[in-house]
């Protein structure tokens, strides 16, 4: 979808949610922003979360109606289903289902439980996707400093010939277009945004940070050194990077680094690594990691817990939390909890 021209706040219409309420279930890391930015921008949006829900207190604090999910979804004719995958059917079949009737618009932050039939729509109803490109917390702040997370738009459903420009104006309300708003499936969202997490953003450089301070560590070298040199910097080679791309990245930097990175980046970063990345594009495409993603959860995330304890406890992780309590300019209320 490379000939979609990007959706700016001119494209958009806010006025189509005008007399309309909108339910976002949920109020993680996606809800919070979500439903604080409709409201800041006029939009009448209740929350819909468990009565014994840690952040409902949170949410009603920030001056939201709060509402059981399914009290909170029959209210909303737009209704924005934000919590964790893992949790969509749950929540869908728990009642937020019977609240979605004909003519409403059902949104989602990610195409995976559409696209690999974790929730079948309901006909009648528009269905599509608004997905920030990027977290919850930046989403808020872009939106409070006067800019906006870029996004994507997606329509699987259009029953009423109007999900498009309603969906446009959700948009809007929470701020992607501001950063603009690119249009394109739920099957290249989902694939896209699950390959990126597991090749790049979080499998491969988690992975890539790890191997890199182990090698040195392993080599000898003092462990605060190989923490700053393969994971505190990683930062600000990142953030040129998101500045500048890579290019821009390489001007900054020394033409000592510049000549390491041209001549052995590829050594790390080889066939091996590509033809890796193909099987993982491979596992996705065919459902082979939803699959397995729904059968951990269905046997109570066992697996994922345990990996999730032992990564946590990597002599890395240790050297970390140590060396940021060192660093007030730093917020460490992660590490300490």
């Amino acid at each position: 979808m490379t000939d979609e021209k990007v959706l700016y706040d001119a494209d958009a219409d806010l006025s189509l949610l005008e007399g309309k309420t909108v339910a976002v279930i949920g109020f993680g890391s996606q809800g919070h922003a979500h439903s604080l930015n409709l409201k800041d921008s006029g939009v009448d949006v209740v929350v819909g979360l468990r009565s014994d829900s840690a952040s409902a207190e949170k949410a009603r604090a920030a001056g939201l109606e709060v509402l059981e999910p399914a009290e909170a979804a029959a209210r909303g004719d737009v209704v924005m289903l934000l919590v964790p995958d893992e949790r969509h059917r749950e929540v869908w079949e728990g009642g937020v289902r019977e609240g979605v009737v004909p003519g409403n618009l059902l949104l989602f932050g990610h195409g995976f439980s559409i696209h690999f039939g974790e929730i079948t729509p309901p006909e009648g109803v528009d269905i599509a996707l608004v997905a920030p490109k990027g977290p919850g917390h930046l989403v808020r702040r872009q939106y409070t400093e006067g800019s906006g997370v870029p996004g994507l738009i997606a329509i699987e459903q259009d029953a009423t010939g109007n999900a498009f420009p309603l969906a446009l104006a959700y948009a809007r309300g929470i701020g992607c277009t501001r950063g603009g708003v690119i249009q394109t499936s739920f099957r290249e969202e989902t694939e896209t945004d699950l390959f990126g997490e597991q090749a790049v953003l979080c499998g491969g450089v988690s992975e890539l940070v790890r191997a890199g301070y182990e090698t040195l560590v392993e080599a000898g070298y003092d462990p605060r050194l190989a923490y700053f040199e393969c994971l505190h910097e990683l930062k600000l080679i990142v953030d040129l990077m998101y500045e500048k791309g890579i290019t821009g990245m390489r001007h900054s930097i020394s033409n000592t680094a510049e000549f390491g990175d041209l001549t052995r980046g590829k050594r790390v970063i080889g066939e091996e690594s590509r033809a890796a990345m193909k099987a993982i594009l491979s596992e996705i495409q065919s459902g082979e990691f939803a699959r397995e993603w729904i059968a951990e959860n269905n046997a109570g995330q066992k697996n994922f817990q345990r990996m999730r304890e032992e990564q946590s406890n990597h002599l890395i992780e240790v050297e970390g939390r140590k060396l940021r309590s060192m660093m007030d300019w730093i917020n460490t209320e992660f590490d300490e909890s």
